[in-house]
């Protein structure tokens, strides 16, 4: 009902709907030659709006002259062709559809990905997307106090190489198995998001909105995986979570995607509030272990899911229910909280 009304917020300043919507829902991790009924599931819940938060495609296996064919493929799958028909479809990309796994800055076919990504996605040909350094974003949904804005940060264009340890050390030392080969940076001048997008960020967290969802391709809350999270750059996840408290940012939550498991986050150390993280992976993916999460409060989700968040905007604390769902739209995790209890008291 609310598609192609989304333009980036950095072209417009106001809101892009008058009507207060009701539900954001959010996934990653979908392979384009699988079926993905999981869809169907989505369809019936009618989200508003559907936040893909990367691997929306696995293009990295293929060269890049066939990214666009792969696109193709997900644009051919009925539940996705029916989701775009009735709900507002917005999209930040993770690896496997910037190009190259696990890649940061040295990928050089990423400006020939931009674009073949953003034309995928229908972004508008003026929009910055195409020509600044990534193609991080944000939208403002409804208005006046029952506005959403949900902010995509690029993760992928500035970030430097990642942190290694080698397979022996690994092996010997990192158990269970499952965690990861990073490690976090000892350099502070080793960068992930860039000082240009920082910037940005920065700017649209003090931007105006009842609720400012943070959509990352990657795990923002775990402290330590081994495997790509903000974590790897400990200085940067600091920053972020330090400028939110210091700049007493009201109502943040964070979605992320990337994992092939579904998690929750949630952390209350040295925060003004609880702060959430609900991570949405696969649509089609799962692994059947789960990684090392301190922060995690709920049991991870080995099966395909979708995360939602729907607000009951008629309270006069503004209820919110966020959670996981399974392939068959059953709840898997599911939370509630007011709006106050994200907020500065």
């Amino acid at each position: 009902m609310f598609k192609n009304l989304a333009l980036s917020v950095l072209l417009m300043s106001f809101s892009l709907q008058a009507a207060p919507i009701e539900k954001i829902y959010f996934g990653s991790c979908a392979k384009q030659h699988k079926p993905m009924p999981i869809f169907d599931a989505i369809n019936a819940d009618k989200p508003d709006v559907f936040v893909f938060l990367g691997d929306n495609i696995y293009s990295s296996y293929f060269d890049i002259s066939e990214m666009a064919e792969q696109y193709k493929k997900l644009a051919h799958n009925k539940g996705f062709q029916q989701l775009k028909s009735q709900s507002d479809l917005v999209a930040i990309w993770d690896d496997h559809d910037y190009g190259k796994g696990d890649g940061g800055k040295e990928f050089k076919h990423k400006e020939q990905s931009r674009q073949i990504m953003l034309d995928f996605w229908q972004e508008p040909k003026h929009s910055v997307r195409y020509t600044q350094e990534g193609i991080y974003t944000s939208y403002l949904y409804g208005e006046g106090a029952h506005t959403i804005r949900v902010i995509l940060p690029d993760l992928r264009w500035n970030r430097d190489s990642l942190h290694r340890v080698d397979d022996d050390t690994r092996a010997k030392e990192r158990t269970p198995k499952f965690m990861g080969p990073y490690l976090p940076s000892p350099d502070k001048s080793d960068q992930l998001l860039g000082e240009q997008q920082w910037q940005w960020l920065e700017a649209e967290l003090k931007k105006p909105a009842a609720i400012k969802v943070i959509g990352s391709g990657i795990q923002l809350l775990n402290k330590f995986s081994g495997w790509e999270t903000w974590a790897n750059f400990p200085h940067e996840r600091k920053r972020l979570l330090d400028f939110i408290t210091n700049e007493k940012i009201d109502g943040v939550l964070f979605i992320s995607g990337d994992t092939h498991f579904g998690d929750v986050s949630r952390i209350t150390d040295n925060t003004p509030y609880p702060f959430w993280e609900i991570t949405s992976s696969g649509l089609s993916e799962k692994w059947k272990e789960v990684s090392p999460n301190k922060h995690r409060i709920a049991k991870g989700v080995n099966e395909v899911n979708y995360g939602f968040i729907e607000v009951d905007w008629q309270q006069a604390d503004p209820i919110i229910e966020m959670g996981l769902k399974g392939k068959e739209g059953n709840v898997i995790h599911q939370f509630q909280l007011t709006l106050s209890e994200i907020s500065n008291k």
